[in-house]
């Protein structure tokens, strides 16, 4: 599944709410989004065909009623995902070194890595 910059950035929010959002609530949780207001509809729709996201139910927003969303899949699915998506297989204990590499790993997080490991 390929998801565009907006659309990632979207992700991002749904996955730091953990939890299903309204447009708006998602609109108000938007950072520093590259998008406009008005395009978050079209890039909902998009996400929804993609099944990057679900429909989670509807929630009241006023006087009308208006539906909510979360993510399909979590952050680390979806970026192991894009990996499936290439053509060349990473080598698995390299891309592991790889990565710890660039963001280190504090002592807590190596003993659940070697646990993992070990199974």
């Amino acid at each position: 599944m390929y998801l565009t910059k907006n659309e990632i950035e979207i992700m991002d929010v749904l996955w730091k709410a953990g939890r299903a959002l309204s447009r708006g609530e998602i609109l108000s949780h938007s950072e520093d989004k590259s998008w406009m207001d008005s395009s978050v509809h079209i890039l909902l729709n998009s996400m929804l065909k993609k099944g990057a996201i679900r429909e989670a139910g509807f929630v009241k927003c006023g006087k009308t009623c208006g539906r909510v969303y979360e993510a399909a899949l979590s952050c680390e699915e979806y970026y192991i995902s894009t990996l499936d998506s290439t053509r060349t297989r990473p080598d698995p204990v390299q891309l592991l070194a790889a990565y710890i590499d660039r963001i280190g790993l504090k002592e807590e997080e190596r003993s659940a890595m070697k646990t993992i490991l070990d199974k």
